[in-house]
Protein backbone atom coordinates (compact mmCIF):
# COMPACT_ATOMS: atom_id res chain seq x y z
CA UNK A 1 0.00 0.00 0.00
CA UNK A 2 2.86 2.37 0.80
CA UNK A 3 4.24 1.97 -2.73
CA UNK A 4 0.89 3.01 -4.14
CA UNK A 5 0.42 5.97 -1.76
CA UNK A 6 3.87 7.57 -2.05
CA UNK A 7 3.65 8.60 -5.74
CA UNK A 8 0.18 10.04 -5.22
CA UNK A 9 1.28 12.12 -2.24
CA UNK A 10 4.29 13.31 -4.21
CA UNK A 11 2.05 14.29 -7.14
CA UNK A 12 -0.34 16.13 -4.81
CA UNK A 13 2.50 18.05 -3.16
CA UNK A 14 3.98 18.91 -6.56
CA UNK A 15 0.57 20.12 -7.77
CA UNK A 16 0.09 22.27 -4.64
CA UNK A 17 3.56 23.76 -5.16
CA UNK A 18 2.57 25.33 -8.48
CA UNK A 19 2.29 29.08 -7.97
CA UNK A 20 -1.32 29.18 -9.12
CA UNK A 21 -2.29 26.50 -6.57
CA UNK A 22 0.31 27.22 -3.91
CA UNK A 23 -0.91 30.72 -3.10
CA UNK A 24 -4.52 29.59 -2.70
CA UNK A 25 -3.33 26.71 -0.52
CA UNK A 26 -1.30 29.13 1.62
CA UNK A 27 -4.36 31.37 1.94
CA UNK A 28 -6.65 28.54 3.07
CA UNK A 29 -4.13 27.12 5.53
CA UNK A 30 -3.34 30.58 6.91
CA UNK A 31 -7.03 31.37 7.27
CA UNK A 32 -7.84 28.12 9.07
CA UNK A 33 -4.78 28.36 11.33
CA UNK A 34 -5.91 31.79 12.58
CA UNK A 35 -9.20 30.47 13.86
CA UNK A 36 -9.29 28.47 17.06
CA UNK A 37 -8.24 25.31 15.18
CA UNK A 38 -4.69 24.18 15.94
CA UNK A 39 -2.83 24.35 12.64
CA UNK A 40 0.42 26.05 11.71
CA UNK A 41 0.69 27.88 8.42
CA UNK A 42 4.42 28.61 8.46
CA UNK A 43 5.42 25.23 6.94
CA UNK A 44 3.11 25.85 3.97
CA UNK A 45 4.48 29.37 3.43
CA UNK A 46 8.06 28.16 3.79
CA UNK A 47 7.49 25.21 1.44
CA UNK A 48 5.98 27.35 -1.29
CA UNK A 49 8.74 29.95 -1.04
CA UNK A 50 11.46 27.31 -0.95
CA UNK A 51 10.11 25.81 -4.18
CA UNK A 52 9.28 29.21 -5.73
CA UNK A 53 11.64 31.88 -4.32
CA UNK A 54 10.19 34.54 -6.61
CA UNK A 55 6.89 34.23 -4.69
CA UNK A 56 8.39 35.43 -1.39
CA UNK A 57 6.41 38.67 -1.06
CA UNK A 58 3.28 37.29 -2.72
CA UNK A 59 3.22 34.33 -0.32
CA UNK A 60 3.86 36.59 2.68
CA UNK A 61 1.02 38.92 1.67
CA UNK A 62 -1.40 36.08 0.90
CA UNK A 63 -0.58 34.37 4.21
CA UNK A 64 -0.96 37.65 6.09
CA UNK A 65 -4.31 38.30 4.43
CA UNK A 66 -5.61 34.80 5.13
CA UNK A 67 -4.36 34.84 8.72
CA UNK A 68 -5.81 38.30 9.37
CA UNK A 69 -9.19 37.31 7.95
CA UNK A 70 -9.11 34.20 10.13
CA UNK A 71 -8.32 36.41 13.13
CA UNK A 72 -11.31 38.56 12.21
CA UNK A 73 -13.49 35.44 12.20
CA UNK A 74 -12.21 34.69 15.71
CA UNK A 75 -13.07 38.30 16.66
CA UNK A 76 -16.62 37.80 15.36
CA UNK A 77 -16.87 34.49 17.24
CA UNK A 78 -15.95 36.28 20.48
CA UNK A 79 -18.34 39.13 19.74
CA UNK A 80 -21.19 36.77 18.88
CA UNK A 81 -20.56 34.66 21.97
CA UNK A 82 -20.71 37.77 24.15
CA UNK A 83 -23.98 38.85 22.52
CA UNK A 84 -25.50 35.39 23.02
CA UNK A 85 -24.31 35.14 26.62
CA UNK A 86 -25.67 38.63 27.39
CA UNK A 87 -29.05 37.53 26.06
CA UNK A 88 -29.00 34.34 28.17
CA UNK A 89 -27.93 36.28 31.29
CA UNK A 90 -30.70 38.84 30.80
CA UNK A 91 -33.28 36.07 30.54
CA UNK A 92 -31.86 34.30 33.61
CA UNK A 93 -31.74 37.55 35.59
CA UNK A 94 -35.31 38.34 34.64
CA UNK A 95 -36.43 34.87 35.67
CA UNK A 96 -34.50 34.75 38.96
CA UNK A 97 -34.29 38.43 39.85
CA UNK A 98 -30.47 38.23 40.22
CA UNK A 99 -27.53 38.95 37.99
CA UNK A 100 -24.42 36.83 37.51
CA UNK A 101 -20.91 38.23 37.74
CA UNK A 102 -17.48 37.06 36.69
CA UNK A 103 -15.72 36.23 39.95
CA UNK A 104 -12.33 34.89 38.91
CA UNK A 105 -9.75 37.57 39.80
CA UNK A 106 -7.25 36.34 37.19
CA UNK A 107 -9.79 36.69 34.40
CA UNK A 108 -10.75 40.13 35.64
CA UNK A 109 -7.11 41.29 35.63
CA UNK A 110 -6.54 39.87 32.15
CA UNK A 111 -9.64 41.59 30.82
CA UNK A 112 -8.66 44.87 32.48
CA UNK A 113 -5.19 44.60 30.90
CA UNK A 114 -6.71 43.99 27.46
CA UNK A 115 -9.20 46.82 27.88
CA UNK A 116 -6.33 49.13 28.88
CA UNK A 117 -4.30 48.22 25.77
CA UNK A 118 -7.33 48.29 23.53
CA UNK A 119 -6.95 47.19 19.90
CA UNK A 120 -3.15 47.46 20.20
CA UNK A 121 -3.29 44.15 22.10
CA UNK A 122 -4.06 42.51 18.74
CA UNK A 123 -0.43 43.12 17.74
CA UNK A 124 0.19 40.01 19.85
CA UNK A 125 -2.17 37.92 17.72
CA UNK A 126 0.87 36.33 16.09
CA UNK A 127 1.84 34.53 19.32
CA UNK A 128 1.34 30.75 19.19
CA UNK A 129 -1.33 29.46 21.55
CA UNK A 130 -2.28 32.94 22.77
CA UNK A 131 -2.88 34.93 19.59
CA UNK A 132 -6.01 33.20 18.31
CA UNK A 133 -7.89 33.36 21.62
CA UNK A 134 -6.71 36.97 21.97
CA UNK A 135 -8.59 37.86 18.79
CA UNK A 136 -11.72 36.19 20.16
CA UNK A 137 -11.36 38.06 23.46
CA UNK A 138 -11.00 41.34 21.55
CA UNK A 139 -14.37 40.57 19.97
CA UNK A 140 -15.78 39.55 23.34
CA UNK A 141 -14.71 42.92 24.74
CA UNK A 142 -16.32 44.62 21.74
CA UNK A 143 -13.10 46.36 20.73
CA UNK A 144 -13.51 48.12 17.36
CA UNK A 145 -12.98 45.62 14.54
CA UNK A 146 -11.16 47.98 12.14
CA UNK A 147 -8.26 48.93 14.43
CA UNK A 148 -8.07 45.35 15.73
CA UNK A 149 -7.76 44.04 12.16
CA UNK A 150 -5.02 46.55 11.35
CA UNK A 151 -2.99 45.58 14.42
CA UNK A 152 -3.58 41.88 13.69
CA UNK A 153 -2.32 42.35 10.14
CA UNK A 154 0.83 44.18 11.29
CA UNK A 155 1.70 41.49 13.85
CA UNK A 156 0.98 38.62 11.49
CA UNK A 157 2.89 40.24 8.60
CA UNK A 158 5.97 40.72 10.77
CA UNK A 159 5.73 37.12 12.00
CA UNK A 160 5.61 35.72 8.46
CA UNK A 161 8.53 37.86 7.30
CA UNK A 162 10.70 36.95 10.29
CA UNK A 163 9.76 33.25 10.48
CA UNK A 164 10.06 32.63 6.75
CA UNK A 165 13.34 34.52 6.49
CA UNK A 166 14.78 32.56 9.41
CA UNK A 167 13.62 29.25 7.94
CA UNK A 168 15.12 30.12 4.55
CA UNK A 169 18.37 31.11 6.23
CA UNK A 170 18.55 27.87 8.25
CA UNK A 171 17.40 25.54 5.46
Amino acid sequence: MENWLTPHITQLLAWLAFPEHGLSTVFIISFISATLLPLGSEPAVFGLIKLNPDLFWAAILVATTGNTLGGMVSWWMGYGTHQALDLVRKRQAAASGASSTLSDALHIRAIQWLEKLGPKACLLSWLPGVGDPLCAVAGWLKMPLGPCAIYMAIGKFLRYVVMTSLLLWVF
